[in-house]
């Protein structure tokens, strides 16, 4: 089991989309107005491909953890969100702006902030793009962790330590299980339980 740490230089964990994007693009990439050009197909695939690098963050064989200090807007937001544990520093200020410009969110980050605050409070969030502050993304379980920004590091590097501390088989047996339980019935999740079960009894029989 691996756990990843995603952690931004500087003051701010991400300013979000750079405003180049409009017109020219930024680093090769297409501008938005350059985005609309193309079919549906292949606008799928260019979408699809920057989905592939949020989604990595919630592979199953790692735990990640976002270390969040100042602001986290828009992609940076999402993000966050794609990681599986957020330790905010109490300066963080999250705001997803996507709606606010004429967007919606597109990197997978919608169905986690449903998943964590609820369809209310995550429409609310987005259809107004306003700042989440560190105490109420503490809340609303946003945050796993908020720290005094002087410990976000300290915090985050013990937090990876006490998951590394467990068997990796079992870590990423429970995550795969966790993260699937809102898709199955309590039946389907007891029994998705027992084969997992079953699983890590046999590897640690092989391992003795």
């Amino acid at each position: 089991m691996r756990v990843v740490v995603l952690r931004a230089e500087g003051a701010s964990f991400s300013a979000g989309m750079d405003r180049a994007m409009f017109t020219t693009g930024v680093d090769g990439e297409p501008g938005l107005v350059g985005l609309a050009t193309l079919d549906d197909a292949a606008l799928d695939a260019v979408i699809d491909g920057f989905q592939q690098a949020f989604a990595w963050w919630r592979d199953d064989r790692v735990v990640s953890i976002a270390a969040v200090q100042g602001h986290a807007v828009g992609a940076g937001f999402q993000l966050a969100l794609a990681c599986d544990l957020r330790v905010l520093a109490d300066d963080a200020q999250l705001s997803m702006k996507e709606p606010s410009l004429g967007l919606v969110p597109d990197l997978g980050g919608t169905q986690p902030l449903v998943d964590l605050v609820g369809y209310a409070r995550a429409l609310e969030i987005c259809a107004t793009g306003r700042w989440v502050g560190a105490a109420e993304a503490a809340a609303t379980g946003l945050a796993t962790i908020v720290v005094p920004v002087e410990e976000l590091d300290a915090t985050t590097r013990d937090l990876a330590a006490a998951v590394l501390a467990s068997p990796a088989g079992a870590v990423r047996a429970t995550k795969a299980l966790l993260r699937g339980a809102s898709n199955r019935t309590y039946d389907e999740q007891r029994a998705a339980e027992r084969a997992a079960q079953a699983g890590r009894l046999r590897d640690l029989v092989k391992g003795s």
